[in-house]
């Protein structure tokens, strides 16, 4: 028999034997947990798909997923080119630099300022966008409509807010994006993109929540040795009723159809056996009386030799008629059709 000083040294050799496997346990360093968290500065641009970050973006729908995006952007590139010369009357150049998908409080965090925000509206959507003009292009534009020398750089006056002729201007030039927006929209579905007021304060053109998710195209306009960025961010809130339009691989795209499938399917169709019921009359009894029938009770019908007959598949009546005989069968001459086919 062990003695109560047996088992208590028994005892206090096991926690021993835990605190050296405690002890031995590995300790991550701090380049280790970085890593594990995603903030892994070595690793470059790689970062934002490891660790946490990974975990947390992994709900941001990728702008490849809608590749109709691509073609539309690629449109208004094109169009955009041809309107900006014409509004500046001065040799433009729109280039697309990259399309990404962004959280929007991520990107209003981002956006270098001074800078000037469009809030726009998709009418026929229901919904809101963003137009981010930066300074450098906002002096190019006033440069270039009032008359600036060619061949020399905007002057930049940081530290004073922006006048009303510039604001006025800006705005003109937002119209003019929006509308060659709307025409690049217009093959896939009709919308009209409307300006809504402009901002200075980011915190003033929130138009979605923190973590909603947004497609952000930037886009570079180049006016000789002048130019800027200009940036349009729409909302994966704005696009929802054109996102089936928007998964397209090309314009036109049929989802899940097959027109081969569904010609034969119509042709069986017509080949179909379907089972009629002809209803001479229908009895309504108490639960009493149907428990009391027996073999040999009687039920009587309200039916006439004259009555008319009501056919029915399952339990849709499609036609009316009179019970007759032909041959040595019992038939039913068809008078009405109850329901169109």
């Amino acid at each position: 028999m062990a003695t109560d000083d047996d088992l208590a040294a028994e005892w206090e050799a096991m926690g021993d034997d835990e605190e050296e496997d405690v002890g031995s346990a590995r300790v991550l360093n701090q380049d280790e947990i970085d890593s594990l968290l995603g903030f892994d500065e070595a690793g470059g641009g790689e970062s934002d798909t490891s660790g946490i970050h990974a975990i947390v973006n992994s709900a941001l729908v990728s702008y490849e997923r809608l590749p109709m995006l691509e073609v539309v952007f690629d449109r208004l590139v094109r169009m955009m080119s041809t309107s900006l010369r014409n509004f500046t009357s001065d040799n433009v150049e729109v280039s697309l630099d990259n399309i990404t998908s962004i959280r929007f409080g991520d990107y209003l965090n981002s956006i270098p300022l001074p800078a000037m925000l469009s809030v726009f509206k998709a009418e026929e959507w229901d919904n809101y966008g963003l137009l981010v003009v930066d300074s450098a292009l906002i002096y190019s534009i006033v440069d270039v409509l009032l008359g600036g020398r060619r061949g020399t750089a905007a002057m930049r006056i940081e530290g004073r807010p922006y006048t009303t002729i510039e604001r006025n201007l800006v705005e003109r030039m937002v119209n003019v994006v929006l509308s060659d927006l709307s025409a690049a929209f217009d093959p896939l579905s009709p919308v009209t993109f409307r300006f809504d007021r402009l901002e200075t304060n980011p915190r003033f053109a929130t138009i979605a929540r923190p973590a909603n998710a947004a497609v952000l195209a930037r886009l570079r306009i180049d006016m000789e040795d002048r130019g800027g960025r200009l940036e349009l961010m729409l909302p994966y809130a704005t696009l929802e009723p054109v996102r089936e339009l928007l998964l397209q691989m090309f314009m036109g795209e049929k989802f899940g159809r097959d027109s081969i499938w569904e010609t034969h399917l119509a042709n069986e169709l017509w080949n179909t056996d379907v089972e009629l019921d002809a209803v001479l009359d229908e009895v309504v009894m108490p639960l009493n009386d149907v428990l009391n029938l027996k073999p040999g009770s009687r039920i009587l019908l309200n039916a006439m030799p004259n009555s008319t007959i009501d056919m029915r598949c399952g339990n849709v009546s499609l036609f009316n008629g009179k019970m007759g005989r032909k041959g040595g069968s019992i038939a039913v001459r068809i008078s009405n059709r109850l329901r169109k086919m």
